[in-house]
């Protein structure tokens, strides 16, 4: 197998890591989580959904917590916020707040699959109007001061990625500062494979940075990627959750450096912190489901993670939770699934 070093060659290109948005996932308390362990350069919120008006700071506070840190994670990892709606005036103008309330930049969604989302003109039904995603793009850098990056989403397409080098052109003509293509069109959803090759003509001319993204859940993923596509730089989503030092483990192999070891006992400190701040922050009622979310991931990684998933999946309080997430492990621990 070749090395990811022979397959990315930084001293031309530095490697950059994002983590990706994930709705009712990434929210900030997991962003403080993850960005802790190191590898990452950005972060990317969870949609602010504008629709009729423009929004009042508290809601840009929820979904963006790190604005009352400079728009950064403890770690000092920036986060910029996501906006998805259609009206190019109020995406402006909702832009136009976050950046006076503190984000270091703006991302638009127009990649999002989901059939609500989409039905209410919002995500990747915009990829069947290019010209539209010109209006928005322009519209937010417009409004935005010209230090603040503007950056977008899209997919290959919507139903077919026929048209892929028009949507992308579309959005770089706009104004955007970087895009990120999710190597799927919205029909694909999130089966693999992702197809990453479509990238690499966009990546050779593009005036700006492009940034992969879609299936990469292992430093040999990200490394295939950038082989196959061109890219030095990787959003990583589902992969960052399943293994929370997947970036630290990408930069260590890059530097043919000794891989991180992040033990399973790591990991279940991990939880245990999860759960503790989400019951402070939100409602030790609702503390339980994003932790056994959070299992379900895990358990691509460590064995571990689902047999305690099995043992906790029916539990709802919060004494309970963290009684089952402090006793020992049920399995033996097992090498991870990838080491490269």
């Amino acid at each position: 197998m070749q090395s990811v070093p022979a397959l990315l060659n930084t001293e031309e290109k530095p490697l950059r890591l994002i983590l990706a948005p994930m709705e009712g996932v990434m929210d900030g308390i997991m962003r403080d989580i993850l960005t802790s362990i190191g590898g990452f350069d950005r972060c990317v919120t969870e949609f602010v959904r504008i629709s009729q008006t423009v929004l009042p700071p508290r809601v840009f506070y929820r979904l963006c917590p790190e604005l009352k840190q400079d728009g950064r994670t403890a770690a000092g990892v920036p986060v910029f916020v996501q906006l998805l709606g259609s009206d190019p005036h109020l995406m402006a103008e909702n832009a136009r707040v976050a950046v006076n309330l503190g984000a270091p930049g703006i991302d638009l969604n127009f990649g999002c699959p989901a059939k609500t989302v989409n039905k209410s003109q919002g995500g990747a039904v915009l990829l069947k109007t290019p010209d539209h995603i010109e209006r928005i793009c322009a519209a937010v850098r417009h409004a935005v001061p010209e230090a603040i990056p503007v950056t977008a989403k899209i997919r290959l397409g919507f139903d077919t990625d026929d048209h892929f080098e028009d949507i992308a052109e579309s959005a770089i003509r706009g104004g955007v500062d970087e895009l990120t293509v999710h190597a799927r069109t919205r029909r694909q959803g999130y089966r693999p494979p992702a197809h990453w090759h479509r990238l690499a003509e966009l990546n050779q001319h593009s005036p700006i940075p492009i940034n992969a993204n879609g299936e990469l859940w292992t430093t040999t993923d990200v490394a295939t990627c950038g082989r196959v596509s061109g890219c030095h730089r990787f959003m990583l989503a589902r992969g960052a959750l399943c293994r929370p030092d997947l970036a630290l483990s990408v930069r260590a192999a890059i530097q043919g450096a000794p891989q991180p070891s992040t033990s399973w006992d790591d990991i279940r400190a991990l939880l245990i912190s999860y759960l503790e701040r989400n019951a402070s922050t939100y409602d030790p009622r609702y503390a339980c489901n994003p932790t056994k979310q959070w299992l379900v991931y895990l358990q691509y990684y460590y064995p571990q993670a689902g047999a305690l998933f099995a043992r906790v999946k029916r539990l709802n309080q919060f004494d309970q939770m963290l009684t089952a997430l402090k006793a020992p492990a049920v399995t033996e621990p097992a090498e991870l699934v990838d080491a490269a």
